[in-house]
């Protein structure tokens, strides 16, 4: 299992538990980029800030943040601006009833 949480700068915190990181990252992508068209901003606005920030991190997630979990890496992240994302193995049960 992966979990996934991010945040955006004084706005929104969420998270995503899965087995499949490119479902992660589309339900990352799909969810902030929710969140950016319902805060009002003008259409350039909410474009320019879904490929100067969400772009980068999705793109991260699918390229970098794969190849991290993949190895048994532990955990990768990405901060773009006013976003952090961050991705990790889930814990099991036994590790979180310790």
């Amino acid at each position: 299992m992966i979990k996934m949480s991010w945040a955006l700068a004084g706005e929104h915190a969420d998270a995503w538990t899965g087995v499949d990181i490119q479902e992660g990252a589309a339900v990352l992508e799909a969810r902030v980029r929710a969140v950016v068209e319902a805060s009002g901003m003008t259409a350039e606005a909410t474009q320019h800030w879904q490929e100067t920030f969400l772009a980068p991190v999705v793109n991260g997630l699918r390229t970098e943040g794969q190849s991290v979990l993949s190895q048994g890496g532990g955990t990768w992240s990405k901060a773009a601006g006013p976003m952090l994302v961050s991705v990790s193995p889930a814990p099991t049960v036994a590790q979180r009833d310790q």
